[in-house]
């Protein structure tokens, strides 16, 4: 009985995070998170939370945290770290909260263009959010950013393309790429598959969220574990696909950098960075400690190993006190300013999967890290593979 009941847990947490992305977790206590109401108009009935750190100044910026399903803004507040960043850096943190009146999970509805295009829906509601805190605290309307964690990271994609007159840039941790969806039965899809789409198709796909903006476009952190299985790594690619595609810049890294946690970092002229993870699961990434690169705590789906909210703050430029959010790159462990080559390998599928570059799944193949569709687990069926960063392969065909 006790290996059924698990084994039921470990269904549930793996579920569509249209419905049950995250396991359930007590909210912990919300100490100096602060509700706001009345913030304006709120069409999305979402409930809105802030930290501000005691003596903030004019003119600092705004970032806003997202969620994820079955969790609540006093969680994110507890684990992601922004806080103690927000003290450091002296900036004001918006916590938006969604209720299981919009969703039963209180995952935000980051798949229904009702509520994740502009002017609408909990878009428009967040919109209302960083109006509010830029008026109370005479924010720097030029440096307003969005992160979120999973369905959170899905509805942070939106808020870019939707809103990219607001943001200045972007933290999508196990999220998935702008408008990949429309419906419940399409969200699980994005989840779980490679969506064959072409970067700029992808693009495409953010642009026309707000049509005749000309940029400049939101700079773009993306973090994905190469051991999600909810969230799987292809959306990693598909985001870097997308948001480099939407700044004209090329999919190949211009510099790559070995970060702690097993974290290889690809930069795409300081446009988009790519965080990957080696054989972390689903969740916003956390480095617990006192250290000047740490921050945050552990707790379901807040995972031990590097601090993501650190590193995405000094991408932002959160730690220059003002200006530009031009920044050098967070530091590192080894640096090359040459894209990386990578291992190539042209073999059977039965092949890879017995050399660790691929699994396979009710005789299906999946590349490891990326999880993209082989095809038959055979001797028969032959696929090239590219190793992109550690343990992370990608579909290579005619490339070696």
């Amino acid at each position: 009985m006790r290996k059924l009941a698990f084994a039921g847990l470990a269904a549930i947490a793996a579920a569509a995070l249209t419905t049950t992305g995250l396991a359930s977790a007590a909210d912990p206590p919300a100490a100096s998170l602060v509700q706001v109401t009345n913030f304006g108009a709120n069409p999305g009935a979402l409930a809105m939370y802030t930290y501000t750190p005691a003596g903030l100044e004019t003119g600092r910026p705004v970032v806003v945290a997202l969620h994820g399903c079955t969790q609540s803004a006093a969680d994110y507040y507890a684990h992601s770290g922004w806080p103690a960043l927000a003290d450091r850096w002296r900036f004001e943190v918006v916590f938006p909260q969604q209720s299981t009146a919009n969703n039963s999970m209180k995952c935000f509805n980051w798949f229904s263009t009702a509520d994740d295009t502009r002017g609408n829906g909990e878009a428009a509601s967040v919109k209302s959010m960083v109006d509010k805190a830029v008026a109370d605290h005479g924010s720097d309307t030029s440096r307003v950013f969005v992160t979120g964690l999973s369905a959170g990271g899905g509805m942070t994609a939106d808020l870019l393309a939707a809103y990219p007159d607001v943001f200045a840039g972007g933290g999508i941790n196990a999220g998935l790429p702008a408008q990949c969806a429309t419906s419940v039965t399409e969200a699980t899809n994005c989840q779980q598959n490679d969506q064959h789409l072409s970067p700029a198709q992808w693009a495409a796909k953010a642009t026309a969220q707000y049509p005749g903006y000309g940029g400049p476009w939101p700079r773009v952190a993306i973090w994905q574990g190469t051991g999600d299985y909810t969230v799987y790594p292809v959306n990693g690619t598909e985001l870097r696909d997308q948001w480099t595609a939407v700044h004209g810049v090329s999919q190949t890294p211009s510099s790559t950098q070995s970060l702690p946690g097993g974290t290889t970092l690809t930069n795409y002229a300081d446009k988009v960075q790519l965080y990957s993870i080696a054989g972390m699961g689903h969740g916003t990434a956390v480095d617990p400690g006192t250290g000047t690169t740490q921050c945050g705590s552990t707790g379901a789906y807040f995972l031990a190993g590097i601090c993501s909210s650190y590193y995405t703050g000094v991408f932002w430029g959160l730690d220059k006190g003002s200006g530009s959010t031009t920044t050098a790159a967070p530091p590192t462990t080894t640096t090359t300013s040459a894209p990386p080559s990578g291992t190539c390998v042209n073999a059977s599928n039965y092949a890879h999967t017995q050399a660790g570059r691929a699994h396979q799944s009710g005789g299906q193949t999946y590349a490891n890290g990326s999880n993209q569709a082989m095809g038959l687990w055979n001797t028969f069926t032959t696929h090239a593979l590219k190793e992109t960063s550690p343990g992370y392969w990608v579909l290579a065909d005619g490339q070696c």
